[in-house]
């Protein structure tokens, strides 16, 4: 599983107009499954999105998790940052799991992260959607879990 996170002072998301998930400072979480993903996978990437220390300490140092911080998550399925991007000028898609296998793996991801943390909210999977954030710093990580 791969998650690109965004520390955020804002994110929504909007689905033809209407708002389907907010959160206030947190974290943003675009998150891509792969064919060989799982229970293993989607549980080392959640425990990356709530304990990597993405926010500032008392001495401003990026020293606080999500967890420490009691912020919100906001978890988007994005398969398109499963694409193979080597060669060409078009992306291919085989890197990223089916869309069923993905919507499982998700909402597992979804499930565990209910479980574990409060404030968190959800795009809507498959559908187009509209995400808006304010990247606050800009501070922004690339998370794989093998």
């Amino acid at each position: 599983m791969i998650a690109l996170i965004q520390r955020v002072c804002q994110a929504h998301v909007e689905v033809d107009g209407d708002t389907v998930g907010r959160i206030g400072p947190g974290l943003l979480a675009l998150v891509a499954v792969q064919p060989d993903d799982g229970q293993a996978q989607a549980q080392r990437l959640l425990d990356k999105i709530l304990g990597y220390r993405v926010f500032a300490d008392e001495q401003g140092r990026m020293n606080r998790s999500l967890a420490d911080a009691r912020g919100g998550l906001l978890l988007v399925s994005q398969f398109t940052l499963a694409a193979d991007t080597r060669s060409g000028m078009r992306p291919g898609f085989s890197t990223a799991a089916a869309p069923e296998q993905a919507r499982h793996w998700f909402d597992a991801l979804v499930a565990m992260a209910r479980e574990r943390h409060p404030g968190v909210e959800i795009g809507r999977f498959g559908a187009h959607m509209r995400v808006h954030l304010i990247n606050d710093g800009p501070v922004t990580f690339w998370l794989q879990a093998p």
